[in-house]
C-alpha cells in the first residue's frame, strides 16, 4: 500500500522536515510505502501545487491513503476539508490526520466507529455551508432585482433575427410561432417586441398579445 504524505508550512523561513520525518516514520510503522507532497504557502491560498499534485495522484489511483499532521495542514477551511475528504472517499483513498486521531483508512473493509462519526459530521458541515451560500445568492439576486439590475445572460441574436421578429409580428403571427420560426425562446421574442413595438409600425399594429 502506498500513502501520500502531505506536509505544508506557511512561510519560506519555516521547514517541512519535522512534519515529513514524523509522518514517514508513522507510515513505515504501518507498513506503507510513501510518496511526499510539499507546499510552502499560506493555508488560505486556493492554489497549492503540492495539494493539486496529490489529488491528481489520487485520481490516477496511485495512492491508497493520504497522511498529514492535522486538518489545517490539508484544508484551508472546514468546508474545503469536507470537500477533499468526500472526493478521497469516492476514490477509495483513506485519510489520516495523525495528531488528531482521524483515520478513515478502512481495516478489513470497514471504517472504525470514530471515523464514521467524523465523516458524518463533516458531511453535515459541508451541506450547511452549501445551504448558506445558496441562501446568500438568492438574497443577493433579489436585492439586485429590487435595485432594477438585469439578472441573467444578455440576449444574443442577429440583426436578421430581430428584424424577422418585428416583421412577422407586423404580419399578425403569434409570439410562439415567431419564436419557432427564428429559433429563439418565446420570452426573448417578447422582450424584442416590447422594446421595438413603439419604434416599428408593423409591430405596433400587431400588438403584444401572445
Amino acid at each position: 500500500m502506498k500513502a501520500a504524505v502531505y506536509v505544508r508550512v506557511s512561510t519560506p523561513d519555516q521547514t517541512v522536515e519535522g512534519q515529513e520525518a514524523e509522518l514517514v516514520a508513522y507510515c513505515r510503522a504501518r507498513g506503507w510505502e510513501t510518496v511526499i507532497f510539499r507546499d510552502v504557502i499560506t493555508g488560505a491560498s486556493a492554489t497549492r501545487p503540492g495539494l493539486a499534485a496529490l489529488m491528481e495522484a489520487a485520481r490516477r489511483r496511485e495512492i491508497a491513503a493520504v497522511v498529514c499532521v492535522k486538518i489545517d495542514r490539508l484544508g484551508r477551511s472546514l468546508p474545503h476539508f469536507a470537500v477533499l475528504l468526500h472526493e478521497l472517499q469516492t476514490l477509495g483513498v483513506g485519510l489520516v490526520c495523525k495528531d488528531q486521531g482521524i483515520d478513515t483508512v478502512q481495516e478489513a473493509g470497514r471504517l472504525n466507529p470514530a471515523a464514521h462519526f467524523f465523516i458524518t459530521i463533516l458531511a453535515a458541515v459541508a451541506e450547511f455551508e452549501r445551504e448558506l451560500i445558496r441562501e446568500r445568492t438568492i438574497a443577493g439576486l433579489a436585492a439586485a432585482r429590487a435595485r432594477g439590475a438585469k439578472i441573467g445572460r444578455p440576449v444574443k441574436m442577429t440583426p436578421e433575427q430581430r428584424g424577422a421578429i418585428l416583421r412577422q409580428r407586423g404580419e399578425g403571427r403569434s409570439v410562439r410561432a415567431i419564436a419557432r420560426a427564428v429559433g429563439l425562446a418565446p420570452s426573448t421574442v417578447w422582450l424584442v417586441l416590447r422594446a421595438g413595438a413603439g419604434a416599428t409600425p408593423g409591430a405596433a399594429q400587431g400588438g403584444l398579445a401572445a
